[in-house]
């Protein structure tokens, strides 16, 4: 283990969110994040209960850093709250090395894995994603005030909407290892807002925090 590092436990967060987003969490066992991570057993008890109490924790560190990210795409930055939204769906569009869209989300990953086998998990899971929507709603009341949205929806309802229909699309696209199902949501969410198509430029990085 590197003594010099700042903060073990957030190292050892980090290589469990590495190796997670690729396996998931009940395929990946203690000894290997903690050989990954060069860190003793004991070490990791001094910070974490049980295996349940790391996810837990490293639901809330992802979400954290997501969320950190969330604000810096709708953050009020001089454009129409309509161009920041459409900014922050297309980050979830752009493609891996393979060409397909990859989704590698915690939230997509673990969602459907462990919400029936860990209420502590599944509850951090729930807790970020409400704060998701929050920021998403918003950021569509902004754009109804400066009437870059049409002022007839309901901000709280549509972000909701919106945010369902995203998260499916994306746990579609990892079964299909294509991206159709995240081309059909952003179709219907310009036709959700009556927008039309988005001049904005495809982002480098799918939104995913960093891990380094």
């Amino acid at each position: 283990m590197n003594h010099d590092l700042p903060d073990v436990k957030q190292h050892i967060l980090n290589i469990g969110r590495r190796i997670i987003l690729g396996k998931g969490f009940s395929a990946v066992g203690l000894n290997e994040i903690l050989s990954t991570a060069q860190v003793p057993k004991g070490s990791f008890y001094h910070y974490f209960k049980s295996k349940e109490s790391f996810g837990e924790a490293l639901v809330d560190s992802y979400l954290h850093d997501y969320l950190a990210q969330v604000d810096g795409l709708l953050q009020p930055d001089g454009t129409p709250a309509a161009t920041r939204l459409m900014r922050y769906w297309r980050s979830w569009m752009t493609p891996g090395d393979s060409g397909a869209a990859e989704c590698n989300c915690l939230v997509v990953k673990l969602s459907g894995e462990v919400s029936d086998l860990s209420e502590a998990m599944r509850t951090a899971l729930l807790r970020g994603t409400d704060q998701i929507i929050e920021r998403l709603a918003d950021c569509l009341a902004q754009g109804l005030r400066d009437g870059s949205l049409a002022s007839n929806k309901d901000a709280r309802h549509s972000a909701l909407t919106l945010y369902e229909m995203w998260l499916g699309a994306a746990l579609l696209t990892k079964v299909r290892r294509e991206p159709s199902a995240l081309d059909a949501a952003l179709a219907a969410t310009l036709s959700l807002l009556n927008l039309p198509p988005p001049e904005l430029p495809a982002l480098p990085e799918l939104l995913e925090p960093r891990t380094d």
